[in-house]
């Protein structure tokens, strides 16, 4: 059943970059900052690791005609098409970290804001399928702040598991660099969104800053949202131990149902996956809020909160949504539709569809 599951994955296409093609009318784009240390070759960056790493912007067009959460890749079969692919208007590879500070430093200049909003990829991705993943997701949840990408060296296959753990835990190094570029280029508050495996990476970094003390961009992260987070139960608390205080607030979207952290935790031996998580108490001495997306599974519901547009519409502008849970659990019913439980220190939230809430209320 595995294989079979692996070897149907493993022969999907991939997303590649795209050139969008010249003509009026190319308006609605995402300039997306990027850190990587995959290394570069002839065509690109490829899934071989880089000691130095690299630093790029890509403005990515946005196309109008799609539903939100659909990312789609031009086929083969066709010429591109602005209207319903997602493609590359520019690309500029900075000549050293301080030119990528610069830049980021004006982009966050010309919006007026000093937010910045990191995004890490997770298993079995291409550089492109990242850099597109960021820009549909910032550009559908409207998320205020400049966007910016880890790119880690993912072998980008099915296959590639083993291989892929192993660069999340290379990447570690990297990723602090990239926070702390962010940092100095004039970042006042940095919100960390990481999906699947690049949760646990996201997670061994803040460790690896929290242990090494002084003054660091850990004090500048002001909130982290891990997404379908392929960790360990025990280890992602073993984590959370050595960083201290998490950053606040600490949001994670996960699904009973999801089939490839199913996968993943027979794959690992069989331990729990957070964003499998089935009991909240697991994690009940931390302050983490958990939102069971399980009602709203797209495919193997492995990233809900990219590709289902109900969670987002509802989660629009999800750095704002920490202020329902600064208030009583009297304001919290009704914000968000669902079951809001809490267990100590942690807070899940069972979210339901709101017809299927309103259905519950006449009973």
């Amino acid at each position: 059943m595995i294989l079979a599951a692996v070897m149907l994955a493993a022969c999907a296409p991939r997303g590649t970059f795209t050139a969008a093609p010249a003509g009026p009318g190319l308006v609605s784009s995402e300039a997306i900052f990027v850190g990587t240390t995959r290394a570069a070759g002839e065509s690109g960056f490829t899934r071989e690791r880089a000691d130095v790493a690299s630093f790029l912007r890509y403005d990515i067009l946005i196309p109008p005609d799609r539903e939100p959460g659909e990312l789609n890749w031009p086929p083969r079969t066709r010429k591109p098409n602005p209207d319903k692919d997602f493609l590359t208007m520019d690309s500029t590879r900075f000549a050293d970290p301080a030119a990528f500070r610069s830049a980021l430093a004006a982009a966050m200049k010309l919006r007026g804001q000093t937010d910045a909003v990191v995004y890490v990829h997770g298993f079995n991705n291409t550089m492109a399928e990242g850099v597109y993943r960021v820009a549909q997701m910032h550009h559908d949840l409207e998320v205020p702040g400049v966007a910016i990408h880890y790119a880690w060296p993912s072998r980008g296959s099915a296959l590639g598991y083993v291989y892929d753990r192993d660069s999340a835990l290379f990447g570690r190094s990297g990723f602090e660099d990239l926070l702390n570029e962010v940092a100095q280029s004039g970042a006042k508050e940095i919100v960390i969104v990481a999906h699947s495996m690049g949760a646990a990476l996201t997670m061994e970094t803040l460790r690896q800053m929290a242990l090494r003390g002084g003054p660091t961009a850990l004090d500048r992260v002001a909130g982290v949202v891990l997404i379908s987070p392929d960790i360990d139960v025990d280890v992602f608390r073993a984590l959370a131990r050595d960083i201290g205080t998490l950053p606040q607030p600490f949001f994670v979207f996960g699904s009973a149902s999801d089939r490839v952290l199913g996968l993943s935790a027979q794959i690992s031996g069989g331990g729990e996956r957070l964003g499998a998580l089935k009991d909240l108490s697991r994690i009940a001495d931390l302050e983490v809020t958990y939102l069971d997306t399980a009602a709203f599974d797209v495919g193997a519901g492995h990233l809900n909160l990219g590709e289902n547009p109900a969670l987002l519409s509802l989660f629009g502008g999800i750095i704002g949504i920490d202020a329902a849970f600064r208030n009583d659990a009297r304001a919290r019913v009704g914000l968000l539709p669902g079951l809001v439980l809490t267990v100590r220190n942690a807070t899940a939230v069972v979210l339901a569809p709101v017809g299927a809430i309103g259905e519950a209320v006449a009973e």
